[in-house]
């Protein structure tokens, strides 16, 4: 079976993290190129020649270290040892070949450096083992072929796209419903069946259309559903005046073509896209895939807004990789390297595969399924090729892991049917892996098992009635995101019930109500692991609290890994992006002494991997508090006395008060009286970006004063009437008092302005100082009378680490919390001399700025663009105040927030802190007894 690239990448990956960190002598070089040849489903010895001697032009001989005649000529040598030296070793070598076998391509290698150099252009691909799959593409020579990469994703996407254009014609003409959606399926499984091997010989189906249909398509409907009928009747059942090109076809059952649908008529149109689709090579298209693909094509509004769009196959091993697939591995690969009871053993392992089962709640078309299918029964084809290598054995009886260990609730009938679907098209799939390996030609069918997918909604399902509970192993998927303020009514009441938080219900994202049901579902079988894809909001902001508390204490539940904030994005044309974590977790009964932090310093890039001994609700270590199910909750005031920090002024008046420059020049060109009581209008987009904004400020003005400005009266009517049509109480209570705000801040004194909001991609909230008589919009925090102590802490980078692990977020951007922020921020100790040293640092940061005075706050602190001397005093300021902290300076700012989280948690529960104090000391004087 010929190999695609998506394919021979993921083997590339698994071959560099074999290879990867070991320091191999040159005598592990036959066992490491048969390996990598192996990735491109090559025989080594069909091809290559190991010790291959050469005579050189200085008359003396030497020995090639594998030789690939007209192809490849690689110098292996030991680790570290020097490459250029190498690379002119091989070149001495290409001399002395004979011109007829002279290769054309030389690769020099120590095991974990490469370098592949192209003799005809003379370019150089230099790089290291665990980026082989990145690179695998300049190695398609290997293949016998200069290969144009049309990837599964792009053989895929085609295919949906085909089958878009059926459905629309079909749904055009009047062909709707339940009926369409079923006909798409089955030809769904007719053309990746016609491809594969399953329909025998190749393109029946193809040939059927063709030949048995009329150009103006009218009889096409009538032969699908006779083909449909005949895929669900056994052989010996059928008709024997059945035509030949009908009773070729196998019988398939697995009740997909069971049940007779509504005739479709086909015009020629129609008749030509089903053509396009059946001349389509399926055996391309990935089932992994395919499912999401196939319906965002059905919705051709959807369609057009994004493109076809889907999971992509490397986040959902994110999610079952450290869930189960990388224990797996590493337990299969140690079973290999045993020296005795190895067969045993393997035995027992497949035995393990077949008893698991595995389950995705929010499953859609199927995506996690598929992909944890195809990796399980790899193991246990890689398990049965370790037991029997090379033996031509009739291994489909020894295959016994099936998709009847799968299970999915979906929402919506039409994916929940492409989702079985797709995991037979899995199936057949890896029975051809086994037919390779083994050289049989085998297929399951007629379909005896099933994928169990309910159609139905996951949070009012009994999931135990689908799967008991001691049954499961493992709880997986990528729930919907729906934030609390865009749910429906029904929607919230779900959530609500769930959770059971009381009161107002609490603020929960939909995606936590899967984390809770599945909590619960598991007390029955502590055992369980889950694994889900959430928003990154129940990981920050005001839902921890929320949320957490419910899931460690109610359910027993610990975090044992995680991807902290990334970007989880589709591959597909129209890219889906949106910020992410995934949490694993498992009973505290049965969680794993070591944690798994995967953390992103670019959110776009890959993971860096961590170990801890535990991990918090924020996803970080929790080595610094005493109880790692600390969460911060919102406090009314600052737990430590700090200055009290406020929202600027809400009015509630419809846009009638505010102005923009021109609107205020034409207002008083007719009204110039109003000037005084015109004040600047400051928010978070005129603070950072610039702009002028003003406000009529009138609580103070006397009502003889207003009567003389009919403009303005006319504004106060206008903003009575807006409060009046409010489905607020409070709000139509106010029309009461039309001229006052909502919120009224109007500072006597300067004030240090917090923006609520401010882009991820600065290093620093832009913080500052305005004054009477600029008013401050609810968009930005106050502080008055703030010292530069104040300004210094507040802008610091533990400041804003605290901001960035502990506050909300607003889509991807820093939402400053007053509650939740500030309030809950722990002050440093600081005498008065380090005070006047810290002011002295703030006032660096302020004259920095002020060198630029025709830049925006925006421009000063983009990061592309920041200033190398506003940089360099704020760095010095961080290292001041860092040094407030502790002496020793944090590496990052996910140290600092560990160590501010040990610090709350002694604001808060300081006998708890006083244990762990406690506890520490007495463990240091038993360790110097000892000693």
């Amino acid at each position: 079976m010929r190999l695609g690239w998506d394919e021979i990448k993921r083997r590339a990956k698994a071959f560099s993290e074999e290879w990867q960190d070991a320091h191999y002598e040159k005598g592990e070089t036959q066992t490491f190129y048969n390996e990598f040849f192996e990735l491109f489903g090559i025989k080594r010895r069909q091809v290559a020649i190991y010790e291959q001697r050469v005579k050189l032009l200085s008359k003396k001989h030497g020995f090639i270290d594998l030789f690939w005649p007209g192809t490849m000529l690689v110098e292996q040598k030991s680790s570290n040892l020097d490459l250029d030296k190498a690379r002119g070793q091989a070149l001495d070598y290409v001399e002395g070949v004979h011109p007829t076998d002279q290769p054309r391509w030389v690769l020099t290698c120590d095991f974990q450096r490469w370098r592949l150099l192209d003799l005809e252009t003379g370019q150089e691909l230099k790089f290291h083992l665990k980026d082989l799959h990145k690179h695998i593409a300049a190695f398609d020579f290997m293949l016998g072929r200069k290969v144009s990469f049309e990837t599964q994703a792009g053989v895929t996407i085609k295919a949906a796209e085909l089958m878009g254009k059926l459905h629309d014609a079909l749904e055009e003409s009047g062909y709707v419903g339940y009926d369409l959606e079923q006909l798409l399926v089955r030809l769904l499984f007719c053309l990746f069946a016609d491809d594969t091997g399953i329909f025998q010989p190749k393109d029946i189906f193809l040939q059927l259309v063709e030949n048995d249909t009329k150009p103006d398509g009218s009889n096409v409907g009538r032969v699908l559903n006779d083909l449909f009928d005949v895929l669900d009747m056994p052989e010996n059942a059928r008709q024997t005046t059945l035509q030949d090109e009908l009773n070729a076809f196998p019988y398939v059952n697995g009740r997909l073509f069971a049940g007779r649908l509504r005739t479709p008529h086909f015009n020629t149109i129609m008749r030509e896209h089903l053509l396009d689709a059946a001349r389509h090579d399926w055996s391309g298209v990935s089932p992994a895939i395919f499912g999401s693909l196939f319906q965002s094509v059905m919705d051709a509004k959807e369609r057009r807004a994004k493109g076809a769009h889907y999971t992509s196959e490397d986040n959902i091993l994110k999610v079952i990789g450290p869930l189960f697939l990388d224990d797996l591995k590493a337990e299969l690969k140690g079973i290999i390297k045993r020296k005795t009871a190895r067969d045993k053993e393997l035995a027992k392992f497949q035995n393990k595969l077949t008893r698991l089962t595995f389950f995705d709640p929010a499953c859609g078309c199927g995506n996690f399924l598929v992909i944890a299918y195809r990796e399980i029964r790899r193991l246990e084809l890689e398990a049965l090729k370790a037991q029997y290598g090379d033996q031509s054995i009739d291994a489909a009886l020894l295959s016994r892991v099936t998709v009847d260990q799968f299970y999915g609730i979906e929402y919506e009938e039409f994916p929940a049917r492409i989702a079985e679907v797709a995991m037979w098209m899995m199936d057949h799939i890896a029975n051809n892996e086994i037919n390779e390996a083994f050289r049989l030609n085998y297929a399951r069918i007629p379909l005896k098992d099933s994928a169990h997918i309910l159609h139905g909604d996951a949070l009012e399902a009994d999931w135990s009635a689908l799967l008991p509970m001691e049954r499961c192993s493992h709880i997986m998927g990528n729930p919907p995101f729906v934030g609390a303020k865009f749910q429906t009514q029904e929607q919230r009441v779900q959530v609500r019930r769930i959770a059971a938080l009381g009161g107002s219900g609490g603020t929960l994202d939909y995606v936590a109500a899967w984390f809770l049901k599945a909590g619960q579902y598991l007390q029955a079988n502590r055992r369980i692991r889950v694994a889900f894809v959430a928003t990154n909001s129940i990981c920050q902001g005001e839902q921890v609290a929320q949320l957490w508390p419910i899931l460690f204490d109610r359910h027993g539940l610990e975090i044992v890994f995680a991807h902290r904030t990334f970007n989880w994005f589709s591959e597909a044309r129209g890219k889906a992006h949106v910020h992410v974590v995934i949490i694993g977790l498992a009973h505290h009964d049965h969680e794993p002494a070591e944690k798994r932090l995967f953390s992103y310093p670019d959110i776009k890039g890959d993971p860096v991997e961590t170990r801890h001994p535990g991990l918090t609700a924020y996803l970080f270590d929790a080595k610094g508090v005493a109880n790692r199910h600390l969460v911060v909750k919102e406090e009314s005031r600052p737990i430590n006395s700090a200055g009290k920090v406020v929202i600027g002024s809400k009015p509630i008046d419809g846009g009638h008060y505010i102005f923009n420059a021109k609107e205020r020049s034409d207002f008083l060109a007719k009204e110039p009286g109003a000037a005084k009581f015109l004040h600047p209008y400051v928010g978070s987009q005129e603070f950072i970006n610039g702009g002028d904004r003003s406000i009529l400020y009138l609580a103070k003005a006397a009502p003889n004063e207003i009567r003389q400005l009919p403009l303005t009266v006319e504004r106060i009517a206008r903003v009575r009437e807006a409060r009046k049509a409010s489905k607020s109480t409070g709000t139509q209570a106010l029309a009461l008092e039309p001229t006052r705000f909502h919120v009224t801040v109007v500072p006597e004194n300067p004030y240090l302005v917090i923006p609520e909001v401010s882009s991820e991609r600065r290093e620093y909230v832009p913080l500052g100082w305005l004054k009477p008589p600029t008013i401050p919009s609810n968009l930005v925090r106050i502080l008055e009378n703030a010292s530069l102590f104040d300004f210094a802490i507040l802008t610091s980078r533990a400041h804003m680490a605290w901001l960035a692990h502990i506050g909300g977020r607003l889509e991807s951007r820093f939402r400053y919390s007053i509650g939740l922020v500030y309030n809950t921020f722990p002050w440093p100790d600081a005498s008065p001399a380090q005070r006047s040293k810290i002011g002295a640092l703030a006032q660096a940061v302020l004259d920095a700025r002020a060198a630029h005075p025709t830049s925006s706050l925006a421009d000063l602190y983009d990061p592309d663009t920041m200033p190398s001397n506003l940089r360099k005093a704020h760095a010095a300021l961080d290292t001041a105040v860092d040094k407030l902290y502790r002496p020793a300076p944090f590496a990052t700012d996910r140290d600092r927030v560990e160590h501010l989280f040990g610090r709350y948690e002694a604001l808060v529960n300081p006998l708890e802190r006083l244990g762990v104090a406690k506890n520490k000391r007495v463990a240091r004087k038993m360790k110097a007894e000892e000693e």
